[in-house]
């Protein structure tokens, strides 16, 4: 791994999870409820419930893997300053990030054991990180300079 790069702590990956989650409430209102919805009071149609979590399952993981293979981290990872990165700290491939994708759902639903697998790995990272081979990263801001050259 680069000596330039520095691991996010867990008190910030965790509030980054929290803040996802209110951004989820949007994507799923707007790319799941509404057109169930419509489909319930205009034609009285509801969906069994295998193909609506199937739906939900497709929607997070369009959004998640997009935002990750596009731009390394998704809107709350970016204002937390967070970045996924390979091992190695070079963006992660495709299947990297469709891979920790499907294992974040058991590290999620087994009462979050792949989330407090971090309090033991030795760079406490998530389960997920550690088997898809990627991490979470601290991005610094950069700082910028707003005063003029000298001699203008």
């Amino acid at each position: 791994m680069q000596a330039s790069i520095s691991l996010a702590g867990l008190r910030r990956r965790f509030a980054s999870m929290l803040y996802e989650s209110l951004l989820l409430l949007g994507v799923l209102s707007v790319s799941f409820m509404l057109p169930h919805l419509a489909l319930g009071l205009a034609y009285e149609i509801v969906l069994p419930g295998p193909v609506l979590v199937l739906h939900v399952f497709l929607v997070l993981g369009a959004y998640f893997v997009w935002y990750w293979h596009q731009h390394g981290h998704t809107l709350a990872m970016q204002t937390w300053k967070l970045k996924i990165v390979r091992a190695d700290g070079e963006k992660p491939s495709l299947n990297q990030l469709l891979l920790r994708y499907l294992l974040s759902w058991p590290s999620l639903l087994f009462y979050g054991a792949g989330l407090i697998w971090a309090v033991v790995d030795r760079d406490r990272q998530f389960l997920h990180d550690r088997l898809a081979g990627t991490r979470i990263i601290f991005v610094p801001p950069t700082t910028t300079s707003t005063r003029p050259p000298a001699g203008k």
